[in-house]
């Protein structure tokens, strides 16, 4: 995509990070396992530490961030989730999601992962429409999005990677 970059961040990014995930949150609260609320109340050091387990990207158009999404690895090392993704809506349709997911793809592969899962908000037919572009199929494994609200199911997806 011209004049976009997407960039690894650190955990000495994690203001950007925050920033994002904090707006991401409070622009599409139905699309995350957590809450506006809860991750106000995080401190630096936790902002810190999300970034030293997983690999956060983010994309950035005219000095501006506009979209990010990460991978995170299981702990048996065997599989990775995709998760915090979220895009601008100013940006959505215009292939940043596309990109973030190949970077989250291509990190996966570099660190020889058999395969990469995600969950999607029941309805969030965009997010299945992108997934599905990118080779992910239905795990047939649901789960509430939030324990504390019975109304929010979400359904699994998985991708497996090549690794010869």
């Amino acid at each position: 995509m011209c004049g976009t970059e997407v960039a690894l961040l650190t955990p000495d990014d994690w203001r950007t990070f925050k920033d994002l995930r904090l707006t991401a949150l409070a622009e599409a609260p139905y699309a995350f396992g957590s809450t506006l609320e809860r991750e106000l109340a995080l401190e630096e050091g936790d902002w810190r530490q999300r970034l030293a387990r997983r690999a956060q990207f983010v994309v950035s158009a005219g000095g501006s961030s506009v979209g990010t999404a990460a991978g995170a690895r299981s702990q048996d090392g065997t599989s990775a989730d995709l998760i915090s993704m979220w895009v601008d809506p100013a940006w959505r349709g215009r292939g940043v999601g596309d990109l973030l997911v190949r970077e989250v793809l291509a990190w996966a592969e570099r660190k020889r992962i058999g395969e990469v899962r995600l969950w999607v908000t029941d309805g969030n037919r965009r997010a299945e429409r992108l997934y599905r572009r990118h080779g992910f199929v239905p795990s047939g494994e649901r789960q509430l999005v939030l324990p504390e609200d019975p109304t929010r199911w979400e359904f699994g997806m998985v991708r497996r990677l090549n690794m010869a």
